[in-house]
């Protein structure tokens, strides 16, 4: 991405999260039933568990995935605009990055603010 926007000027970034996501859901099992996943599988978890929120108890095992995944899309987008590289060119009007949740189901791309 940082070779995309210094040297291709690419002006739009967008961070697709989408439904059902596998390593979403492996992250809510580290952070609420503390599962402890393979190597690998676990470095991918743990990059995700600082942007999932703090769930509503009353909310279904769906809804908690679908808040986690617009999470992770929120969360990952924060960690690219942390790069002196990304913040630079926001700033400057040079690149712009949005998130959107693919819904699988319907095929929609929802984007979010």
């Amino acid at each position: 991405m940082q070779y995309a926007g210094a040297h291709l000027h690419t002006p739009l970034f967008v961070v697709l999260g989408h439904e059902g996501c596998g390593a979403v859901t492996a992250a809510m099992e580290s952070k609420l039933d503390a599962v402890e996943h393979q190597s690998r599988i676990q470095i991918l978890v743990d990059n995700i568990l600082p942007g999932l929120p703090e769930f509503d108890p009353r909310a279904t095992p769906e809804e908690r995935l679908a808040q986690a995944v617009e999470a992770n899309v929120r969360w990952s987008m924060h960690q690219l605009l942390e790069t002196p590289e990304a913040r630079r060119g926001v700033q400057e009007g040079r690149g712009k990055l949005v998130g959107a949740v693919y819904e699988i189901a319907s095929g929609r791309v929802r984007f979010v603010q």
